[in-house]
């Protein structure tokens, strides 16, 4: 059996007790984010909490900027599971509208309720790259179940922009209006898009 050497940009694989630790690490952060709240997530709390010590989460995640980024990143992975193998509406099995509806009052919700955590992640303007792209393709895929004509990624861009934390910031946060208001405003820009 012939073994082939790593590409020189390709990272090492992860050792099991290392990846034991990174899951017990994340797992803790996001408790305590839930049960606590992000201001009250220190480095030394989620190493007491995961069981190792305060330099393992410093080797593996450098900051508690970098933790955040990382339960930010595990939280978002599974919204986009349930996006994609959830239950009707967000998941498969509803018709394209009502799908449509559903991702977009979901990704509201999701982000003023992780608001904190996207701020602690060092980045509360910017979503990664890889949310971006997977919000984009979805919201294309639903338009064109629906018919939608024209330039689909515009489209998509389009509708996802009032979804984004700065907007919702400015309008549920600093406006104050309702968050049932924000979606409804939401649905008739969807529904215009989809008739024209």
């Amino acid at each position: 059996m012939t073994h082939l050497l790593p590409m020189a940009d390709e990272p090492a694989p992860e050792r099991a007790d290392a990846a034991r630790n990174r899951q017990a690490i994340l797992a803790a952060a996001l408790r305590l984010v839930e049960t606590r709240g992000v201001d009250c997530v220190t480095m030394d709390t989620v190493a007491s909490e995961a069981g190792v010590g305060k330099g393992t989460l410093f080797r593996r995640f450098e900051s508690r900027e970098g933790l955040m980024a990382a339960v930010l990143n595990t939280s978002e992975t599974q919204w986009q599971a349930s996006v994609l193998s959830g239950p009707p509406p967000l998941g498969p099995g509803a018709p394209p509208m009502e799908r449509l509806l559903a991702f977009g009052h979901s990704r509201l919700r999701t982000n003023l309720t992780h608001s904190a955590l996207i701020a602690a992640a060092g980045r509360p303007g910017a979503r990664s790259a890889a949310a971006m792209s997977f919000a984009n393709m979805h919201v294309r895929y639903l338009l064109g179940e629906l018919g939608v004509r024209g330039d689909l990624l515009m489209l998509a861009t389009a509708l996802l922009a009032p979804l984004e934390l700065v907007v919702l910031d400015q309008q549920v946060t600093r406006e104050q209006l309702p968050i049932e208001r924000v979606e409804a405003g939401w649905d008739d820009l969807v529904r215009r898009v989809v008739r024209a």
